[in-house]
């Protein structure tokens, strides 16, 4: 894989910490126009909430829940802002006096994805630099193929329905086509065809099954998809020991959001990030299938060139369990003298 264009990651994906005012107001400081929020209360049991420029701002999802798409008014979430974004006065999401963080990601690009696909998105934004996007399309009942716009295959893609109640379908390479993990629940993953037709992604497209998770005839999905891109993202695993000098993951630089599961067990979604209280001594997680508050039970240390376990917490680190993670930078290892390119990562 060629080297990394971004030398300054925070402007693709960036953490944001935010206080509720209980009135609207722009959240600004983010560094760019995001094409996906995804935000939670810190200190309170309420649900996450997720917002795309793909399916519009009045939209929300609930990735701890199987709920289907909410249209929404102007108490939610208002506009995507060049620095940010606008809410409104809905306590879930701006209660005065609560604090809140957003996981902020940039996409674009909205006209001429490649590929050749059976189905055919109703619309999309990528970024290719960057490796993510966002794709909404209607099933089919059929398998068929998708594009992703990132011009190498995607290394996860998490699909959700949007009309029906369906559980958030995660595909992962790590594991492979014929795996699916669910980001709504604890569950281990489980293995059908009927996801992703036990096939992998390519360059240009993904592939859906019958499933109802993600094709079904006549209703709408929205895909958004994660590709590795060095000194920058990784999807990757690793595998538990169970002790308190834990594994130390690799990722080729230094992380600003972390999202951990065990595949193999029964166990939560972690989320890590460079912004929330705790950070590098007991750090203050948040488990992306629940409403629960903000913890602070993980001793996890993010590393310039990746992140280490520095405890038995089954949650990331079991004995011989079999970890999977998304990991986004804060910035690069090292930057080549003169290239402004960042190095490398294994």
């Amino acid at each position: 894989m060629a080297y990394s264009a971004i030398t300054k990651p925070s402007l693709y994906m960036n953490p944001k910490l935010y206080t509720g005012t209980g009135a609207t107001h722009a959240i600004t400081g983010v560094g760019f126009q995001p094409d996906l929020v995804w935000m939670k209360q810190k200190n309170g049991v309420v649900n996450h909430y997720l917002y795309d420029a793909v399916r519009g701002a009045t939209n929300r999802l609930q990735p701890n829940m199987t709920t289907a798409a909410d249209t929404t008014d102007s108490t939610w979430f208002n506009s995507f802002d060049s620095d940010g974004f606008t809410i409104g006065t809905e306590a879930n999401i701006n209660d005065s006096g609560d604090f809140y963080v957003s996981w902020n990601w940039k996409a674009g690009t909205t006209t001429g994805i490649a590929g050749s696909p059976s189905i055919t998105p109703l619309g999309y934004s990528f970024n290719a630099t960057s490796g993510f996007s966002a794709i909404k399309y209607e099933g089919t009942g059929s398998a068929g193929t998708l594009p992703h716009g990132l011009g190498v295959a995607p290394n996860m893609i998490i699909v959700k329905a949007l009309e029906t109640v369906e559980n958030w379908a995660v595909y992962n390479s790590p594991r492979g086509a014929t795996k699916y993990i669910e980001l709504n629940h604890d569950g281990s993953e489980g293995t059908s065809a009927v996801m992703w037709n036990d096939t992998e992604p390519t360059s240009t497209l993904f592939t859906v099954n019958t499933n109802g998770g993600v094709n079904t005839s006549g209703k709408d999905y929205i895909a958004y998809c994660f590709a590795n891109v060095k000194g920058f993202s990784k999807v990757g695993s690793y595998i538990g020991n169970g002790a308190t000098n834990g594994v130390f993951v690799y990722t080729g630089f230094k992380p600003a959001f972390i999202l951990v599961k065990d595949a193999t067990s029964t166990a939560n979604w972690i989320l890590f990030d460079n912004k929330r209280e705790g950070y590098n001594a007991n750090n203050d997680i948040l488990r992306a299938d629940t409403d629960a508050a903000e913890g602070n039970s993980a001793d996890l240390d993010i590393l310039s060139n990746g992140f280490k376990a520095n405890s038995n917490w089954a949650s990331i680190n079991k004995s011989g369990a079999t970890f999977i993670y998304l990991a986004v930078a804060e910035e690069p290892l090292v930057a080549n003298v003169g290239s402004g390119l960042p190095a490398t990562a294994r």
